[in-house]
């Protein structure tokens, strides 16, 4: 027996080699093989949502030329060299109606009044604002400034071209994207479905929380979480409750979600403990295989990445602070390969308020909060311990800190990426 339990421990710890957060970024990439469907929805429903498929313009957006001022159609050699002195003297030949196509063109010496967004005679090639005109009478307006050709027009197709690629495949579609679509006549597009994430807590010590709690247990939090999590990444959460630390009860929870769900989440139960199942639960299934146990980061360490067939499956630390950093790390580094999304971060340059150390060997993401002092954003340490997430919530962002760096030094410039 007592053999037994050493080899079990080898297999552990050979099982344990650590990787870099690089190292497996690229390990998940080249084992990805699931690929979410697509499906097309309104645009009115799309906000969120990832394109499928790239978008081209069908149209010129403006189609036609508008003035961009409220003022005077003209050519514009009819204007050269006008000032208060001896302005420019034109015919007024009529007005354009918002919304409305001219009636008729200008000639040589005649103009049109044209309002902002108004669309301009065809000979026009220039439109004088108001304020540089004077009205002599009904027909007759003096212009006092000259206007360059092309002045305060918006030509036809300079906003958006015919044919122009407008929208790439795995854009997260915002407000302004939707109204781009809406302003071409665009509204239904083709994006992907969501990915169906099913979350599994494990722990003989969780418990629900609308239980009341022993000494020695905990309420569920990670569910919670991830839940929310998937929820801001555009995912759709499945809960399937909380499972003790019994092999076949695992293996039948983690069976259900796999065959329902495109990837699947469990917390806790990923260390090298005697009573951790994850590893063994996963590896049990046919056409499994595990491909990280052990990532260099800080709080993460204990992670596992494995697949069932074309589904992944990660196993994420009971931390809710380390769950929420691979979560955030390397599950969605997969929803983003797997979506085509490219994301871009934008950190907040921060003074860095302490000296910090880390322990060698490990990157580590360092919550913090931000205060302002004398005009500077000052970042502090948010120092937590296992278990405790008041102090996670309290936080702004966190700091990558290198895993060749020592640590920060006070009044180090450091970048904040937000939670």
């Amino acid at each position: 027996m007592k053999l037994q339990n050493v080899q079990e421990r080898t297999i552990k710890m050979e099982l344990l080699k650590l990787v870099t957060v690089k190292e497996a970024k690229e390990i998940i990439e080249k084992n990805i093989s699931f690929k979410p469907g697509i499906e097309k929805i309104s645009i009115l429903n799309s906000l969120g949502r990832i394109l499928a498929k790239d978008i081209y313009a069908p149209e010129n957006v403006p189609d036609f030329r508008k003035s961009t001022v409220d003022g005077y159609a003209v050519i514009s050699s009819d204007v050269f060299g006008a000032s208060e002195s001896l302005p420019a003297i034109l015919k007024l030949v009529g007005e354009v109606k918002i919304g409305t196509e001219p009636t008729l063109d200008i000639m040589p010496g005649e103009c049109m009044y044209v309002p902002t967004g108004g669309m301009l005679p065809e000979s026009a090639d220039t439109v004088v604002m108001i304020e540089y005109t004077e009205k002599l009478d009904d027909e007759t307006i003096l212009v006092n400034k000259p206007a360059a050709p092309f002045q305060n027009i918006i030509e036809i197709g300079e906003d958006v071209k015919k044919g122009e690629l407008i929208l790439k495949k795995g854009t997260k579609l915002r407000p302004y994207e939707i109204g781009v679509l809406s302003s071409l006549g665009i509204l239904e597009v083709e994006v992907y479905k969501k990915v169906k994430v099913g979350i599994i807590s494990t722990g003989d010590e969780i418990v629900d929380p609308k239980e009341k709690i022993n000494k020695g247990q905990v309420r569920d939090i990670n569910s919670y979480l991830l839940y929310s999590l998937c929820l801001e990444e555009g995912a759709e959460p499945v809960l399937y409750g909380i499972v003790k630390d019994d092999y076949e009860k695992l293996r039948e929870k983690l069976q259900a979600a796999i065959s329902e769900c495109d990837l699947v989440l469990m917390s806790g139960g990923s260390s090298a403990g005697n009573k951790d199942e994850t590893l063994k639960v996963i590896s049990s299934f046919k056409n499994s295989n595990i491909f990280i146990h052990g990532v260099a980061i800080r709080p993460g360490k204990p992670t596992i990445v494995g697949k069932a067939g074309d589904k992944f499956i990660f196993g994420l630390p009971g931390h809710p602070l380390a769950c929420a950093v691979i979560f955030k790390t390397l599950v969605i580094h997969y929803l983003d390969r797997i979506r085509n999304f490219e994301r871009e971060e934008y950190p907040v340059e921060c003074r860095f308020a302490v000296n910090y150390h880390k322990a060698e060997g490990r990157a580590e993401f360092l919550p913090v909060s931000i205060k302002e002092a004398e005009g500077k954003l000052i970042a502090y340490p948010t120092y937590y311990e296992s278990g405790l997430i008041s102090r996670f919530a309290k936080s702004f962002g966190y700091v990558y800190i290198e895993k060749e760096l020592e640590g920060i030094s006070e009044g180090q410039i450091v970048k904040v990426y937000k939670f």
